[in-house]
């Protein structure tokens, strides 16, 4: 018996006109979308590399002990403080004691050492040599006026900073230079320093004054480091941020 298969062949074929078809997308898109994910992962490395660079010390993680203590009481011991100094000194010295196992960024100024420290927690992220301005009394014989600085102490918030700003001369740094203080004081741009951290009672911490400047050095009582150091820091420097000075 034969069986009877039907020849398919003959059947009509559907037409491929009839067929849904999606467009292959131009090279011009392919290589566009392309050069977009290189720079995209070049970017990333270049950001992770930065990272790395900056907060080297962060990461390692190179934290303070309980030395660093030890160290503040040895120095206290050895200094001659009166009685208010030595409160001031000792509340300093315990909220920074404190702020080693805080999250968040400070700086602590060692007069002692001539070194400021940029801290995160328990991690010095970087050491900057200083100057402290000495402690001076002016007085100007012709008004009366008198003007006297002590190296500040103690812990203290941030009141604020300022950056590439015009500094009208003061009349003590007049006074200071055995100088008559002028009517009209002019203005100096950077006369201060290009970088002025704002502390209580008229304290700074600054770069050095621009060339020219009549105030040669640290602001008497103040605290000055190098400008690429205190640029560094800059970023990371806000009102409010504690300071604490030795």
């Amino acid at each position: 018996m034969s069986v009877f298969r039907p020849d398919r062949r003959s059947e009509p074929r559907d037409d491929s006109s009839d067929r849904r078809q999606f467009p292959r997308p131009p090279l011009w898109l392919n290589l566009t979308v392309l050069a977009v994910a290189l720079a995209g992962l070049a970017l990333a490395h270049l950001h992770r590399k930065s990272v790395h660079e900056n907060y080297a010390d962060v990461l390692a993680q190179r934290l303070r002990t309980p030395d660093e203590v030890n160290r503040m009481k040895e120095s206290l011991a050895e200094m001659d403080l009166s009685r208010e100094q030595l409160v001031r000194e000792l509340e300093g010295r315990k909220e920074m004691v404190e702020a080693l196992s805080s999250d968040g960024f400070y700086l602590s100024v060692d007069s002692e050492a001539k070194t400021l420290r940029f801290h995160y927690g328990g991690t010095v992220l970087r050491e900057a040599d200083l100057e402290v301005g000495p402690p001076a009394t002016f007085e100007d014989e012709a008004s009366g006026k008198s003007w006297t600085f002590v190296p500040v102490k103690g812990a203290f918030p941030i009141e604020g900073k300022i950056a590439d700003h015009s500094w009208r001369i003061p009349e003590w740094v007049y006074v200071m230079n055995g100088e008559a203080i002028p009517g009209e004081r002019p203005v100096m741009r950077h006369g201060l320093g290009r970088y002025v951290i704002l502390l209580p009672h008229d304290y700074v911490i600054h770069s050095p004054p621009a060339e020219g400047s009549p105030l040669d050095g640290p602001k008497p009582g103040s605290v000055m480091i190098d400008e690429a150091d205190l640029r560094a820091i800059w970023p990371r420097i806000h009102r409010g941020t504690k300071v604490y000075i030795f």
